[in-house]
């Protein structure tokens, strides 16, 4: 489907065009007009897709995706995508590339941008994506640092859409890690009018400066981003509430001091009772029922954790289409 296309669905004015050639390393590198018209071009390219019209606008296009951290949905969303809209995903580790034999990121970022249109990177260190995007001619989509997860967020900006028809005025709970999941959904907040209340343990929240930008990011929207302790201040009147690991990969080590540290932090049912009746429950996944949710929420009839899941799939292509197609 075009951005004409599904431009003229919502009557809105296409806003993806100047995104072509663009770095996607996080949510604040797009202005919150063209955040939403990926939304909406990601809800456009989903009914075509079901409706069997979908367009294939990267016939001859060539995504390099590079894995340092393992993944299901990353992976599998991103190949299914870019082979969705006619291009060729090529899947590399980092074993694959002369960077496991310490080749530089510059250098390697300089031979990929004579190969491919574009660079998607999953890894643990922020400031390496940062340095392929200042090397590279070609846009570098990150997948997944430990600082920042934009791709995750801007599929659970799709699902608030769709599932409420809104964003602006949505207030959504955040409960647990102040993590890369949660800097990227301040971020989205941010950029959509989104009230976001964060509760983490004390010792665990989210980094200052990611703060400092996305409040100044909401100044623009009318979001208001609020952090505290308590889950049940944060989860109270919430149109949804959200929730992650308690110890992402490469914190495994940590795991029984962070169960001890969370306590108090599960969303379980009775956590979900303060948030409004028709509340919906989101995670990123993998979850682990028991910890940081418990089975009968993720199972249960609220929650909508596997449309989120699935709608990784359709944000990324409208990504993809805006920065390579």
């Amino acid at each position: 489907m075009s951005v004409n296309q599904a431009t003229a669905r919502t009557g809105e004015i296409s806003t993806l065009s100047p995104l072509q050639g663009r770095d996607c390393l996080t949510l604040l590198d797009f202005t919150p007009r063209e955040i939403q018209g990926l939304v909406d071009e990601a809800l456009g390219m989903k009914q075509a897709w079901k409706e069997g019209k979908a367009d294939r606008p990267l016939t001859g296009k060539t995504l390099a995706m590079i894995f340092d951290k393992p993944s299901t949905r990353t992976r599998i969303s991103f190949e299914t995508g870019m082979a969705q809209l006619g291009g060729h995903p090529l899947h590399l580790n980092r074993g694959d590339l002369q960077l496991g034999r310490g080749e530089s990121l510059p250098d390697t970022a300089r031979v990929l941008s004579g190969y491919v249109d574009a660079v998607l990177i999953r890894t643990f260190s922020h400031e390496a994506v940062e340095e392929l995007a200042r090397h590279a001619s070609i846009p570098i989509i990150n997948g997944l640092t430990d600082l920042h997860h934009p791709c995750q967020a801007l599929a659970d900006l799709l699902t608030l859409k769709e599932s409420r028809g809104r964003l602006a005025g949505l207030t959504l709970a955040y409960i647990g890690d102040g993590n890369n999941m949660l800097h990227s959904l301040l971020e989205a907040a941010a950029a959509t009018g989104i009230h976001l209340r964060a509760a983490t343990p004390q010792g665990y929240e989210p980094d200052p400066a990611i703060i400092r930008r996305a409040r100044k990011a909401a100044t623009r929207t009318g979001a208001d981003l609020y952090f505290t302790s308590d889950p049940r201040e944060a989860a109270t009147g919430a149109d949804a509430i959200y929730t992650d690991v308690w110890a992402s990969m490469g914190q495994e080590e940590e795991k029984e001091r962070r169960i001890r540290d969370f306590a108090g932090f599960q969303v379980d049912p009775a956590l979900m009772s303060l948030a409004k009746p028709d509340a919906l429950f989101m995670h990123c996944l993998p979850a682990y029922r028991g910890l940081e949710v418990s089975a009968e929420v993720i199972d249960g009839p609220r929650s909508i954790v596997f449309p989120q899941a699935e709608n990784r799939l359709h944000a990324q292509k409208a990504l993809l289409a805006a920065l390579i197609g």
